[in-house]
């Protein structure tokens, strides 16, 4: 993954610029083969795909219950700021203050003593879908910096084991300093590189990987991600991707659940790795996601390529259906 770690994004990059009122749309550099490709995707949709994606996003919190319940959260902060319900996560909620716009959420003493954290509203999905309960052994792949690793382990009432793994030393410490924060003491922080992550023996109930990408759906969060955007990146990743979910695959128990999800909006990373899987491993199935919240229809077919008609149960948001980030989630059941 060396070679390409310069080009990948992952989904839990914070960015702390002004509210999107404070600032004008930003004019996005458009490349003639993102543009054919992203006009044969979203059709008539593709305009407000761009305004959306040069729009700056909404910041948004995680209530973390394994320190402070929602409703005492709110008390804490209910007389500078004001709390929107994320739909899909009922400790999730956009952020604004009451007197004009505030960007340094991170510097409040909610954030520092571990009651929130401050995580995009789209990201909170993976573990959502995942739904993990006391008693699990789950292993988050790709953990770092760790919005959802703790969120898991909220889920978990840190109960049972949660292998918190990541390739890159320099990221571990932010991993450490966020798991320390939020209260976190069934976890493991492991140093193993994904992609040749195997064992024999099958030992997980269930399993997250959110998986590095070439982050289309996060325009809006780093415009230069449409400038470092090319085909030969996306297969490059999709590459270590399905090494990534097929690794993940092995390690289940018979029974168990995997979440699968990117901050792309790549097919080739998204419906066609879950289409790849399906096909190499006959006991695996996409599971139903069910959440309050809009979305557009899976990718079925993509450059003349068929997919396996199950990859229509995956959830696949643009950033204009819920003015958050784009972001792709697949749940497989493996039988």
């Amino acid at each position: 993954m060396n070679n390409v770690k310069e080009e990948v994004i992952k989904n839990e990059v914070i960015n702390d610029e002004l509210p999107k009122e404070e600032l004008p749309r930003k004019e996005i550099m458009i490349k003639p083969e993102f543009e054919k490709r992203y006009k044969s995707l979203l059709g008539s949709k593709y305009d407000e795909f761009i305004d959306y994606s040069s729009r700056h996003i909404r910041k948004s919190i995680r209530v973390n219950t394994t320190k402070i319940s929602v409703e005492d959260l709110k008390k804490r902060l209910k007389d500078d700021w004001l709390l929107e319900q994320v739909p899909w996560c009922k400790e999730g909620f956009w952020i604004t203050h009451k007197n004009g716009p505030r960007y340094d959420i991170g510097n409040l003493p909610e954030h520092q003593l571990g009651y929130i954290y401050v995580q995009d509203a789209a990201s909170m999905i993976p573990p959502v879908v995942l739904s993990p309960k006391p008693g699990d052994v789950i292993m988050d792949m790709c953990a770092a910096p760790g919005s959802k690793t703790t969120q898991i382990v909220q889920y978990m009432n840190n109960e049972g084991l949660l292998i918190a793994n990541d390739s890159e030393g320099k990221r571990l410490s932010a991993l450490g300093i966020n798991l320390q924060r939020c209260g976190a003491y069934n976890t493991i922080i492991t140093k193993m590189d994904g992609e040749r992550l195997t064992r024999k023996t099958e030992v997980f109930d269930k399993i997250l990987v959110d998986a590095p990408c070439s982050g289309t759906g996060t325009i809006r969060r780093n415009y230069k991600i449409s400038e470092m955007w090319s085909p030969g990146l996306v297969r490059r990743m999709a590459g270590i991707q399905y090494r990534l979910l097929k690794n993940a695959f092995m390690l289940l128990k018979n029974g168990g659940e995997l979440v699968y999800s990117t901050c792309t909006l790549e097919p080739y990373e998204d419906e066609g790795i879950i289409d790849h899987l399906l096909r190499e491993f006959p006991n695996a199935d996409v599971l139903d996601i069910k959440l309050n919240i809009k979305r557009s229809l899976a990718v079925t077919s993509f450059d003349g390529k068929e997919y396996d008609s199950r990859v229509s149960k995956c959830l696949r948001i643009y950033p204009q259906d819920n003015d958050s980030e784009g972001f792709f989630v697949a749940k497989i059941l493996k039988n």
